[in-house]
């Protein structure tokens, strides 16, 4: 494959892969998420942390790495040390596709520790889109599943 259809392949993959993170948000709701009913309870933050948030490891990473990796593999060699080196290359770029696609949707995160007015202390995290400082009201909102989620006043 020449590297002309090399690079296009290289920004198409590198598109898909940024169109698959899905956020965790504070401010950020799902349709499903729009007609829950949440329980809300009152508290005050005791501690933020950064921390990230594990990136996707789809099917996209890895059959796109390896597609690209056989690619590459094949423009090594002729005859059947084409076909070994593309075999090879398949291998290596659906790992590396893997790889790749984990650390493109990783997400910058807070854990955020909340002291509840009714005694409770509980830890939530989610993505940083919502600046927090220690001592600041907030409220906490909760699905009947357990999920939650930090929210200003």
């Amino acid at each position: 494959m020449s590297s002309h259809v090399t690079g296009p392949l290289a920004v198409c993959f590198a598109t898909l892969l940024a169109a698959c993170t899905t956020p965790s948000s504070g401010t950020l709701y799902s349709r499903n998420e729009a007609r829950t009913a949440w329980t809300v309870v009152e508290g005050r933050v005791s501690d933020i942390k950064p921390v990230q948030i594990e990136g996707n490891k789809s099917v996209l990473g890895t059959a796109g790495g390896g597609y690209v990796g056989y690619e590459l593999g094949r423009t090594v060699g002729s005859g059947r040390g084409r076909d070994l080196a593309g075999a090879v290359g398949a291998v290596a770029g659906a790992t590396a596709g893997q790889v790749v696609e984990e650390r493109a949707t990783r997400q910058d995160a807070l854990q955020i520790t909340v002291n509840l007015d009714r005694g409770e202390t509980i830890a939530i995290v989610q993505a940083a889109d919502v600046a927090f400082t220690p001592g600041e009201r907030v409220k906490i909102l909760r699905r009947g599943d357990g999920a939650a989620r930090v929210s200003k006043l």
